[in-house]
């Protein structure tokens, strides 16, 4: 009466499927994305270079402030495949694809008597927008969301089946650490040690199980070492204090400097949680679970709510720090469906989808920014897309149960599609091609290249660069470099009305709202008056501490 009696393999393959559709849509709607994207390709291929497959480096140096797991992944698509773009870009889909299983099979641990929840919180978590959009970028943020339904599918299972579940909870923990360091433990220590409430009285003997929780975090930590000891001997002593304290030390101390308020998590949520936020069928639902007897609610609010305030402390807020919760999430809205509740229809989501169609249409006519103009060739046929999603979802009203894949199926839809209409005009601005190349013909000439301000790598692969870029990041440090290389060559920025042409680049090319171009060391000393240091933040490397100014125009 609630759905399939088990978690149907129909199912599986059509998640699968949009997942193949979503990975293909934006394969063929842009390429590697600086700089997160192609600063950790460009980590792989040094290691890979180097044939140094312990101690990651980026542009020549040391590079501590991601573990090695994901960098590991490429490799293995490489080493099976050649050195190429698209396996890397597979990465996150499979893993996104391993999550979906995962987070079945912890709401079939913790509702053993309705199998159909396993399947429902799959179809959820797919359609939660933030996830399938992370899924298809080239990040950490799903890796560490698998190794987090890991641990909580150990959690799940270790009331019945300790041995099994803190086991799990070990590999989560260790895989983890491994694929984006101790932030693994904030998403799931906090439910270990509040077992109590939600477990209950009288379900375990909790001097076991805290025995339990110690040993997983002793197994985790094993796995965590069984890596950073050997990488920290042979990186050296600054490499060796980096990843075993400094980074994590002057993290934590940034960190709680509050420099974004508390609450600013909150407006974002419905953001976050879309389509599902917005989804009335999922708070008529909330309102009927019984938490005194659902244990397995219990769990996923001790999941969501203490990690949700742990992040509220933390300054550092990006939305996606909170991704490694949605399966949490999931499994909780996919009890919260299991009221009887009338057919009705997703009007949130209908209204959404239409009005995306609208914009669609609209685009062309707005007074677009420079960095987006690209915007106004965006066909207006395009717009059938979303209005007939649209119509579909309004078409007959279904019960909630019902519309969980009509309306993951809908906005996965819609997601490519925002991708192929709106992302492929851009792409060209975000294609690094023309600079890497250039740079990598000038170092086979045996000529060094200088860049100018904050440099995240975001050529180093795209060139399969063998040698580092010089990064010229103090006050007058370029134009200092340029004359004492006078057969070198440098990379600078220019932020219109400024135009590079008339200082002989050897090529230029758009890059994020800019132009970005590649200068004989000559010719770039009158250009460096009118051109920008390259501000792009660089919180890893806390480069550019003393940026040139622009000069009054």
């Amino acid at each position: 009466m609630n759905g399939v009696a088990a978690p149907g393999l129909r199912d599986a393959w059509w998640r699968a499927g949009l997942v193949a559709l979503l990975t293909l849509a934006v394969l063929a709607s842009r390429t590697l994305m600086p700089v997160d994207e192609t600063r950790y390709l460009a980590v792989a291929w040094e290691m890979w270079q180097r044939g140094d497959f312990l101690v990651p480096f980026r542009n020549g140096e040391p590079y501590s402030h991601k573990p090695p797991l994901m960098f590991w992944m490429f490799h293995a698509g490489w080493a099976v495949a050649g050195v190429n773009d698209i396996t890397p870009r597979l990465v996150s889909p499979l893993l996104g694809l391993a999550t979906l299983w995962v987070t079945g099979r912890i709401a079939a641990a913790l509702w053993p008597d309705a199998p159909w929840l396993a399947n429902r919180a799959a179809w959820i978590l797919l359609g939660s927008m933030l996830f399938a959009l992370f899924s298809e970028m080239v990040m950490f943020d799903v890796l560490l969301t698998l190794c987090v339904a890991v641990g909580v599918l150990g959690l799940a299972l270790a009331p019945t089946m300790p041995a099994r579940g803190f086991g799990l909870l070990a590999l989560g923990i260790g895989t983890g650490v491994l694929g984006k360091g101790p932030a693994v433990l904030l998403h799931l220590l906090p439910a270990a040690l509040l077992a109590p409430w939600w477990l209950g009285r009288g379900t375990v003997r909790w001097p076991r199980w805290y025995a339990g929780v110690a040993l997983a975090l002793v197994g985790g930590a094993a796995i965590a070492l069984a890596w950073a000891i050997p990488a920290g001997l042979r990186g050296g002593d600054a490499y060796r204090n980096a990843i075993f304290w400094g980074q994590t030390a002057n993290r934590m101390v940034e960190s709680f400097a509050h420099q974004r308020p508390l609450w600013w998590y909150l407006p974002w949520l419905p953001l976050i949680l879309a389509p599902w936020f917005a989804w009335l069928p999922f708070w008529r639902g909330a309102r009927s679970v019984g938490l005194g007897s659902d244990r397995g609610a219990r769990l996923a609010l001790t999941l969501l709510l203490p990690t949700l305030i742990a992040f509220s402390l933390v300054s550092g807020k990006q939305v996606h720090y909170l991704l490694p919760q949605f399966p949490a999430f999931a499994v909780l809205a996919a009890r919260c469906l299991e009221g009887r509740q009338p057919a009705a229809r997703p009007w949130f989501s209908i209204v959404a989808l239409a009005l995306l169609g609208g914009a669609v249409i609209a685009v062309p006519y707005l007074p677009l920014r420079p960095a987006v103009q690209a915007l106004a060739t965006v066909p207006a046929a395009g717009s059938a897309i979303f209005f007939a999603l649209a119509v579909w979802m309004a078409w007959s009203p279904r019960s909630p149960e019902r519309q969980v894949p009509h309306l993951c199926t809908a906005w996965i839809l819609a997601l490519a599609a925002t991708h192929l209409l709106f992302m492929r005009p851009l792409a060209p601005a975000y294609d690094v091609r023309p600079i890497a190349q250039k740079i990598a013909e000038l170092q086979a000439q045996g000529r060094p290249v200088g860049h100018d301000g904050n440099y995240h790598a975001q050529f180093q692969f795209i060139g399969r660069l063998d040698k580092p870029v010089v990064v010229l990041d103090e006050n007058g440090e370029a134009e200092r470099w340029a004359r004492l290389n006078p057969n070198g060559a440098l990379v600078l920025y220019f932020r219109p009305p400024h135009d590079p042409s008339a200082f002989r680049p050897l090529v230029t090319q758009p890059y994020r709202g800019r132009i970005a171009a590649v200068f004989e060391a000559a010719d770039a000393l009158p250009a460096l008056a009118e051109s920008s240091t390259e501000v792009e933040p660089d919180d890893e490397a806390q480069a550019a501490k003393n940026p040139r100014p622009r000069p009054p125009k």
